[in-house]
C-alpha cells in the first residue's frame, strides 16, 4: 500500500521549481546588460536555473521597457538593449564613421540581403558586372555577410547571407523587415531595372519568400 507523500517529497519537488516570472525578468535583464553583443534565447536558458523560460521573460521585459529611453529589441534569434530610436541624436557625438562603402559594396550587400542565399555568379548576373574579391572581403570583414550553404550544383559554389551583425547595425529584427525593393531603387541603392527573371510588379510581393533561415 503506497504511502502519501511526506514533507521530504514536497521539499525535493520545490528544489526544481522555476523562479517567479519577475525574478526571471531580472535574470535576463542582468545577462543582457552585461553583454556587449546580442544574446540568444538558448544561451540565456542555459545560464538560468532549471525550469526558467527566457523567451517568456524577455517578452514581459520588453513590455516593461516600452516608452523608456532604452528598448529591449530582438535581433534575429538574439536579444539586446538599444537606445530608443528617437533619442539616437544624443549619441551622435560618439559615432565615428570609419569608412564609407563603395557603390559596388552597397549594391552587392543589397543583392545579398534581398536574394539570400546567393552565389557570386548570381550577384554578378543581377548587377551586370563582375564582383571584385575586395568588395566581398570588405563585407565579410565588417561581419555584415557570411558564407552560407554550398549549392548542390556543378562546382558546388558557396553562397552568401547577411548576419545578425548586419541586422543589429540597421535596427532590424529580421531580414523580412528590410525596405521594399522600390524604396531602394528610389534611394539609388539599386539599379532601376527589374531583377533578372522577375517582373517589376512582382519584386516587392516576392520579397518575403527570399528569407529562409540558414542552419
Amino acid at each position: 500500500m503506497s504511502q502519501p507523500d511526506g514533507p521530504e517529497d514536497d521539499e525535493e519537488g520545490s528544489l526544481f521549481e522555476a523562479p517567479p516570472l519577475g525574478e526571471q525578468e531580472r535574470m535576463v535583464e542582468a545577462i543582457l546588460f552585461a553583454s556587449a553583443e546580442p544574446v540568444r534565447v538558448a544561451d540565456m536558458n542555459a545560464r538560468m536555473p532549471h525550469g526558467c523560460d527566457a523567451a517568456r521573460a524577455l517578452e514581459a521585459l520588453r513590455r516593461r521597457y516600452e516608452g523608456r529611453g532604452v528598448h529591449l529589441v530582438r535581433v534575429g534569434e538574439s536579444w539586446a538593449f538599444r537606445t530608443a530610436p528617437d533619442l539616437g541624436f544624443l549619441m551622435q557625438k560618439e559615432t565615428v564613421e570609419l569608412r564609407k562603402l563603395s557603390r559596388a559594396a552597397i549594391e552587392t550587400l543589397a543583392i545579398i540581403a534581398y536574394h539570400q542565399p546567393v552565389t557570386r555568379a548570381e550577384i554578378e548576373e543581377i548587377r551586370g558586372v563582375s564582383v571584385s574579391r575586395g568588395t566581398v572581403d570588405q563585407l565579410l570583414e565588417l561581419e555584415w555577410i557570411r558564407f552560407g550553404r554550398r549549392r548542390m550544383s556543378p562546382g558546388r559554389p558557396v553562397t552568401y547571407v547577411v548576419t545578425e551583425t548586419f541586422l543589429d547595425h540597421f535596427g532590424l529584427e529580421s531580414a523580412r523587415d528590410l525596405p521594399g525593393l522600390r524604396d531602394l531603387r528610389a534611394a539609388g541603392l539599386l539599379d532601376s531595372r527589374p531583377m533578372p527573371g522577375t517582373d517589376e510588379d512582382d519584386t516587392d510581393d516576392a520579397q518575403g519568400d527570399m528569407f529562409e533561415d540558414e542552419s
